[in-house]
């Protein structure tokens, strides 16, 4: 699918969110990226096999000062 050189990293390998983008979309909240991605700006994505990951956004650390 990727005609990118380096290629972008493929939908099942653990850094498939550093593809390129295809499209974006801001104002619907996803893009689409090169190795068929759709990643929504909640960090949920859906892959080209239907699967779905799960939002993953880091959690905030609050100390007590």
């Amino acid at each position: 699918m990727c005609q990118h050189q380096p290629p972008c990293p493929t939908a099942d390998s653990a850094d498939r969110e550093a593809a390129r983008l295809v499209a974006h979309h801001p104002e619907q909240g996803w893009s689409l990226l090169c190795n068929g991605v759709l990643l929504f700006e909640d960090t949920g994505e859906l892959l080209p096999d239907g699967q779905i990951i799960a939002p993953h956004r880091p959690l905030r650390i609050v100390t007590a000062a």
